[in-house]
């Protein structure tokens, strides 16, 4: 079903993109980075918080850690991140293929500023082998999301890999 909901997602906000889809596992920032070439922070990895009363989804660079401290100054509250159960009841997405796009459940999405680094980032597309390029601007516009910033800084050993 995953999948199936981010092609009619995408079929109807955004016909011009094409999902990728690959033999191989990219559940993982890594195994999704070599699969596609790239380094891991251009993977736009996809994660899910309960924040007080509400679940929301979260897009940062693959590489990123996100910041505590920057998170409650965000949001007001600690947040606490979701077990597999809960993320593939409220998005239809397994973990691995977790994006922003096609949700079961509408939900608030947030993009990490740690994105604009990239002019082209590869979240999944709902599936553990899909994904899609896209510009991060792009991606926010197609669902929705508010930038926010609560990811540690990237140093520049982590860009290298």
């Amino acid at each position: 079903m995953s999948l199936a909901s981010v092609r009619a997602f995408l079929a109807d906000k955004a016909p011009d993109i094409t999902i990728i889809e690959l033999e191989t596992s990219t559940a993982t920032v890594a195994l999704a980075a070599a699969a596609h070439g790239v380094a891991p922070g251009q993977i736009a990895k996809t994660l899910a918080f309960r924040i007080g009363e509400r679940e929301v989804l979260i897009v940062a660079r693959g590489d990123a850690r996100i910041d505590n401290r920057k998170m409650k100054e965000c949001f007001g509250t600690k947040a606490k991140m979701l077990d597999a159960e809960t993320v593939m009841a409220l998005t239809g997405h397994p973990v691995g293929g977790v994006c922003p796009f096609g949700l079961a459940t509408p939900l608030s999405v947030y993009c990490d500023r740690s994105l604009l680094a990239f002019d082209e980032v590869i979240p999944a597309a709902g599936d553990i082998h899909s994904a899609v390029r896209i510009t991060p601007l792009r991606m926010a516009e197609l669902v929705d999301a508010q930038w926010i910033d609560v990811c540690q800084e990237v140093t520049a050993e982590a860009e290298a890999g």
